[in-house]
């Protein structure tokens, strides 16, 4: 077996190309977006860049790939740890320790000589909603858009060369039309009867205003947690810009007190359910057929992508109120999503992982988010409970 860090046009097509043979009889996986796979890796596209650096590897036997990995470190979040931590992603490797064994001890070489610690896998270059963890438990239900899908020796690999578990992330499923937990309508009621909040979806003509709006809300309720850097404003536009062709302005919430935002509940139509008739490419052909199945409204399954309260305003019943304020729109005046998958919840996040009970999810996907310390002697703790 060979390895060698990708340098050349060849050697970025088969690392695009590699899982499209691996996962080729696999009928739950859908290829990701060839250009959302490129953009990680370049430097002009990816603002992470400018707090870190990566490189890829490739595997091969007898001139054949077998494996490969992403490794790289982020300076705004490697420090944010017991001990500087690195991060290895897009992983893919056949049915084999030893290959996975050398594609790991690469990214630990390369991670020592940056003056990291320890390494968390698989995880993204980037921000925490896209390619992040092994999945373990839900090989039945197709991947939503920019979410890890892998096979179930995958978890094997990684654990008997040394990962240990850092945190499970939960994918919770429910029909949308479903009643709620009482418990959700009282918070409801209370928080309506209270003049000084109100709750808007999103207006797309306004983009700039809820783009500033989200920020503030996310660098208040998701900073305290470990690993999650500060939202500048313009990676707050540029979020919402790459977001823009899909966004759905009825199904993304917002809460404010006083007119100032205090929560935010961001759904998206799941468009993997889209993108699976395209075969990773945007050409003009994919295009097409993008737009086809968009018009036909294919998708019947919304994704709750992420939930937000500023901490003065939790503990409130705020959550509750405000699925409830989205719950009147889809449940009653736009039936359009009939399937609801909430993006994944950490389970050290106890108070999220309680409001989707109440909301009435059921666990449909579990992944790992694995951590491996460079020195086998030092405790391993995993992520702190919130």
């Amino acid at each position: 077996m060979e390895i060698r860090e990708v340098t050349t046009e060849a050697d970025r097509v088969a690392f695009i190309q590699f899982p499209v043979e691996l996962y080729k009889n696999e009928p739950n996986w859908i290829r990701p977006l060839d250009k959302d796979i490129e953009s990680v890796f370049d430097e002009n596209i990816n603002p992470t860049f400018k707090f870190g650096k990566c490189t890829r590897f490739l595997l091969r036997k007898e001139g054949k790939v077998i494996g490969k990995i992403a490794v790289f470190v982020n300076e705004r979040t490697s420090s944010m740890n017991d001990q500087p931590t690195g991060g290895v992603g897009f992983f893919d490797c056949i049915d084999d320790q030893d290959a996975a064994n050398m594609l790991f001890d690469q990214a630990k070489d390369w991670l020592v000589a940056e003056g990291m610690e320890a390494m968390d896998g698989p995880i993204n270059f980037g921000e925490r909603d896209k390619w992040w963890g092994c999945l373990v438990d839900g090989y039945d239900i197709e991947p939503n858009y920019q979410c890890n899908y892998n096979f179930p020796y995958y978890e094997s690999l990684f654990e008997a060369y040394g990962f240990r578990i850092y945190f499970k992330q939960f994918t919770f499923i429910r029909n949308t039309f479903d009643a709620f937990h009482p418990r959700i309508l009282h918070k409801s009621r209370m928080l309506n009867e209270d003049p000084n909040y109100h709750f808007e979806h999103m207006r797309l003509k306004n983009m700039s205003k809820y783009a500033e709006d989200f920020r503030v809300v996310y660098n208040k309720a998701w900073t305290s947690h470990e690993g999650v850097a500060e939202m500048s404003k313009e990676q707050a536009k540029g979020i919402m810009k790459q977001m823009k062709p899909i966004l759905d302005e009825k199904i993304v919430w917002f809460a404010y007190y006083k007119g100032e935002p205090v929560a935010f509940y961001v759904n998206l139509p799941e468009v993997n359910q889209l993108f699976k008739y395209v075969n990773g490419k945007l050409d003009w052909k994919g295009k097409l057929k993008f737009v086809w199945h968009k018009w036909r409204k294919t998708n019947k399954k919304m994704l709750g992508l992420v939930f937000g309260v500023v901490p003065e305003h939790q503990g409130k019943g705020l959550d509750g109120a405000l699925v409830m304020a989205t719950a009147q729109m889809v449940q009653k005046d736009y039936k359009r999503y009939p399937k609801l998958e909430m993006n994944w919840i950490g389970d050290f996040n106890r108070r999220m992982i309680l409001v989707v009970k109440q909301v009435g999810g059921e666990i449909g996907k579990t992944h790992h988010t694995y951590r491996y310390l460079f020195d086998r002697d030092k405790p391993f703790l995993r992520m702190p409970i919130k």
